[in-house]
């Protein structure tokens, strides 16, 4: 055999299985169809400022995502907090720009009311799933026979209060909260402890960047593993038996005991199998669709909006940006960067326009929240992850109704000697870094055990 273990992708979820396989001795090989590593962590230079950078992808850590900040830590990459203090955040709502400090936006003391007492009864509901098992959770066909778009017209009192959680559903999961169930909006935030802190800064998962970018971490972990990692071998078909795997690529095909597939669920269902997977397990590759998510920078030759007192940081009920970040690297001298999100429908409309088009419709929507000079980048940088052949969109997966209850169950369980890993997999930080490195090292754990 020419391996032990062969691992599908080499984005951290790959990338930390073959670690920890590596780790305990036994032969293993990753395969990446991408001629980089990182998956869906991705960091480039700014133009125009030498030893600068962004991250295109995945970049954020914040507390309880301890795996990720260990890993961080082996391999000397240092973190720096998100620019949040300081200055005033801006909230958009109904066309209306108010600026607000603390937690709290600054909206009308209804809608507040309304947010407040939905957000506990969200909450509360998030308490109960289990994490391990969504599908086993109290009333669980109940919560996966509905969206959460359905609860929240139940739910909330005001039209206000439903938009305030559509917007935080669409920065969250880069899609409708039509689009998806109720259980599975409960397990992403109990998952990530709560919904408030996945989209909060300071104290929540957006608290820290990396300073050397958080695609470091990947190009570290492949340094690490060497030359057991193989870029631009896309894995087109797999064989699997009680005798082991054999995997077919562009390149030819290669021998394994075990194969661990760490792509996310909608590019593993595209792989052939002989034999096919379980209906079970088809079935949930087929219905596992990821966001939608254009990922923009906006360099200015500095961070103009601090004199105005502002943050950056923003959001709105309005597109086409409807959050944003100041990205300002750390240092003297630095580039001023705003970072803007086209989430959900808006990425889909603005990735069929002319680049320039869709330049010009971002830095038009920056105004509204840090002004006119908005309009006047010294570079601007683009990231379309639903363009990517080997993405296919952002974050992550989500679950629309009846998946988790029906199909869910197939989400992590072996067939045979295949193997799944991938942030989606996590019962922990689903979704984010330290999901994926929390799933490698199950995965790994799933093989020796094997």
């Amino acid at each position: 055999m020419d391996a032990d273990v062969i691992v599908v992708g080499a984005g951290v979820a790959g990338l930390v299985t073959a670690d920890r396989l590596a780790a305990s001795g036994r032969r293993v090989l990753v395969l990446e169809a991408r001629d980089r590593v990182g998956g869906r962590t991705l960091t480039a230079d700014v133009p125009g400022f030498p030893g600068q950078v962004v991250d295109q992808g995945g970049q954020w850590a914040g507390p309880g995502q301890d795996l990720l900040y260990k890993e961080l830590a082996r391999f000397g990459l240092t973190t720096y907090a998100q620019q949040s203090g300081g200055g005033a955040a801006v909230v958009v709502f109904r066309g209306k720009a108010r600026r607000y400090t603390g937690r709290i936006p600054k909206l009308d003391p209804l809608t507040l009311a309304d947010v407040g007492q939905t957000q506990l009864r969200f909450d509360r509901l998030a308490r109960t799933v289990d994490l391990a098992a969504p599908w086993r959770t109290p009333r669980a066909e109940q919560l996966d026979g509905q969206t959460f778009e359905t609860w929240l017209r139940r739910v909330c009192w005001t039209e206000r209060g439903r938009d305030f959680f559509r917007t935080a559903c669409e920065a969250v999961f880069a899609t409708l909260p039509s689009n998806l169930s109720l259980l599975h909006a409960l397990f992403y935030a109990a998952s990530g402890t709560s919904l408030e802190n996945l989209i909060t800064t300071t104290g929540g998962a957006q608290q820290d960047r990396v300073t050397e970018g958080m695609g470091t971490l990947a190009v570290r972990l492949a340094a690490h593993l060497g030359d057991r990692v193989r870029l631009n071998t896309p894995v087109r078909a797999v064989s699997h038996d009680a005798d082991g795997v054999r995997v077919r690529t562009d390149t030819g095909e290669l021998t394994a005991a075990r194969l661990v597939v760490a792509v996310p669920p909608t590019l593993a269902g595209r792989i052939a199998y002989t034999p096919a997977m379980p209906a079970r397990r088809d079935q949930l590759t087929q219905r596992a669709p990821h966001g939608g998510i254009i990922k923009c920078h906006a360099v200015y030759a500095e961070p103009f909006w601090r004199a105005d007192g502002l943050s950056a940081e923003a959001a709105s009920d309005r597109g086409p940006v409807k959050v944003a970040f100041d990205a300002t690297p750390p240092g003297d001298g630095a580039p001023g960067i705003l970072l803007a999100f086209l989430d959900g429908p808006e990425s889909l409309r603005l990735g069929e326009l002319p680049p320039e088009q869709r330049r010009d419709e971002v830095l038009r929507s920056l105004t509204r929240f840090v002004g006119p000079r908005a309009l006047d980048p010294v570079a601007f940088l683009e990231r379309d992850w639903n363009a990517e052949e080997w993405t296919r969109g952002c974050y992550g997966a989500h679950l629309p109704p009846g998946a988790w209850t029906q199909v869910g169950a197939a989400l992590r369980e072996p067939v045979g000697r295949v193997h799944w890993a991938g942030t989606e997999t996590a019962e922990r930080w689903c979704g984010y870094i330290d999901g994926a490195i929390s799933s490698g090292e199950r995965a790994a754990a799933e093989v020796l055990s094997a």
